[in-house]
């Protein structure tokens, strides 16, 4: 299938880039085709986000997205930040303490999920092709190397690699340019960046994984438009950063997770009992006691900001939304960076596609609109987000992002750099002290299979797994002690197993259980866990994370 644009992604980049394109094309009176496919069984299905949401960029998009009812329903009332000092007390900071940029007012608690539902509606009255189901699992090139679009995973062949009496054909999708908006860690973004060196000038991206679930809880508790955020217990006490959320959102439910950075050192963290032992808090279980928990889910989140951010454009498309990386770490916010990236590959696509015959094979232009836009200057002036955090810890590092956002408005005259990639941060774990986790008490805190179970999470087991290993003949880690695994701690979703057979210990993936976060791809010491795509459809299917 031929089209003008193909748009890898139905998350808030790749629909804001598509119904933009659109609107442009009919200023501009140019015909323009347009598909968008996506990986899960419907648009939203894969979106998962904190949320709450700044409207810039959709103010941008449709400035009557009031009237075109978007699903924004719940306006931000009150900020609360909080340092959690241990397992039983905290400090409820003043909010003058806190960095200008993270302040919420004129925002929104929102499901990302349901945004893109909407996003996509508006995207397929204005005349795009979406096409959910289908995952993207190899790029396409012309003989003299630029992008000529993507070809989608076949289906119906089983584990043995051999084709099962339902199979079909993947199908290829051309295009005269091609937008990637897979999210963080996307695994074909991650082969353009590799196979073009589009990160040669910028430092390693760094990252995090958030885990969320959603509950609903006493309406005698609820308070919709509160926003909590916090610092410290329990990521502190292994010297780890990241942070915490709970958020009030209509209908009684509340969205409550924990971001865990993944350059923590000790590989007897687990990211997800390090959340169950959170929501344990006082501060935190006074809103959930009561209540039960409805929704559960969990994605790598990317934190590197513009040191991090690699070359955006390339032979025959571009990288957009955090496919690229493009969130505010100091916000902690990527939806409405997402959406601007989305919009000003819009711009620069329709531009050349306007010059018929001559328009240029790279995109080369996006970079100069980049750089004019609000997203470029949200980026710089939070560029060193990343460099206090990991360079001087939650304290001293929150401090100086103080210093750095309140007064000196994010231009300091240095850029710090982070030049250490996350998975090169792990420590034997003979040099670590052992964490001890407790049992679920299935109240407040719950067993990862349980959870697995609330995400929706499908995919056809007789199939090749996704979870690839480089060489598969060595230990995923190959400086620890096959006991001392990390992948079973940092996945959250039970994937990663190491049994006891008669021979001798031996690891086991389960795929089947794969929320699709890309924290294995990522923080794998070894780095020989690849994820891919597996058949379309498979994975989480949530309902409005």
């Amino acid at each position: 299938m031929e089209f003008d644009v193909l748009i890898v992604g139905a998350g808030p980049a790749g629909l804001a880039a598509a119904c933009r394109i659109m609107q442009l094309s009919t200023e501009k009176g140019q015909e323009i085709s347009v598909c968008v496919v996506e990986k899960g069984s419907e648009v939203g299905a894969h979106i998962l986000s904190g949320a709450v949401f700044d409207p810039r960029a959709l103010h941008e998009l449709f400035p009557d997205w009031q009237e075109r009812e978007a699903p924004l329903p719940t306006p931000v009332t009150e900020d609360r930040f909080f340092f959690y000092t241990s397992a039983k007390s905290a400090i409820k900071l003043p909010n003058f303490l806190i960095p200008k940029p993270t302040h919420n007012l004129g925002n929104y608690i929102v499901s990302m999920g349901n945004l893109c539902r909407w996003l996509a509606a508006q995207a397929e009255e204005m005349g795009v092709e979406v096409y959910p189901g289908f995952a993207a699992a190899e790029v396409l090139y012309h003989l003299d190397g630029r992008v000529k679009g993507i070809a989608t995973g076949d289906m119906g062949i089983g584990a043995d690699g051999e084709q099962k009496p339902g199979y079909v054909p993947g199908m290829e999708l051309h295009a005269r340019y091609t937008l990637f908006a897979e999210g963080c860690r996307g695994h074909l973004g991650k082969q353009l960046i590799s196979r073009f060196e589009l990160d040669r000038e910028a430092d390693p991206q760094h990252y995090g994984i958030g885990i969320k679930e959603i509950w609903e809880v006493d309406p005698a508790k609820h308070q919709p438009g509160l926003v909590i955020h916090g610092l410290g217990w329990p990521l502190q006490e292994s010297r780890s950063s990241g942070g915490a959320f709970l958020y009030h959102a209509e209908n009684r439910q509340v969205y409550v997770g924990l971001i865990t950075d993944l350059n923590y050192s000790n590989p007897r963290l687990s990211p997800y009992e390090e959340f169950q032992r959170w929501k344990h808090h006082p501060e935190t279980s006074k809103y959930l006691e009561g209540g039960s928990r409805i929704a559960y889910g969990a994605r790598a989140v990317t934190k590197g900001g513009l040191n991090s951010l690699p070359q955006m454009h390339f032979p025959g498309g571009l990288l957009i939304g955090c496919d690229a990386g493009t969130l505010n770490s100091v916000k902690i916010k990527g939806n409405h960076t997402a959406m601007k990236s989305g919009l000003l590959a819009a711009e620069e696509v329709v531009a050349a596609l306007a010059m018929g015959a001559e328009a240029p094979a790279e995109l080369a232009g996006f970079s100069a609109r980049m750089k004019n836009s609000w997203l470029y200057e949200e980026l710089y002036t939070t560029r060193n987000f990343s460099g206090f955090m990991h360079k001087f810890g939650t304290l001293i590092g929150s401090a100086l992002v103080w210093v750095d956002q309140n007064l000196f408005g994010g231009r300091l005259p240095f850029t710090l750099h982070d030049r250490r990639e996350d998975y090169a941060t792990l420590k034997p774990a003979a040099q670590c002290p052992e964490i001890d986790y407790p049992k679920a008490d299935g109240v407040i805190s719950f067993d990862r299979l349980s959870s697995v179970f609330l995400s929706n999470t499908n995919h056809e087991e007789d199939q090749p797994c996704h979870l690839t290993l480089k060489d598969d003949g060595i230990p995923i880690s190959v400086n620890l002690p096959t006991w001392d695994e990390p992948a079973q701690r940092y996945c959250p979703a039970g994937v990663y197993e190491v049994l006891e057979d008669p021979s001798g210990p031996r690891f086991q993936i389960n795929g089947q259980n794969c929320v699709h976060c890309k924290t294995c791809d990522i923080k794998d010491p070894s780095q020989n866990i690849v994820w891919v795509a597996p058949e379309g459809s498979g994975g989480p299917n949530y309902p409005n994370m």
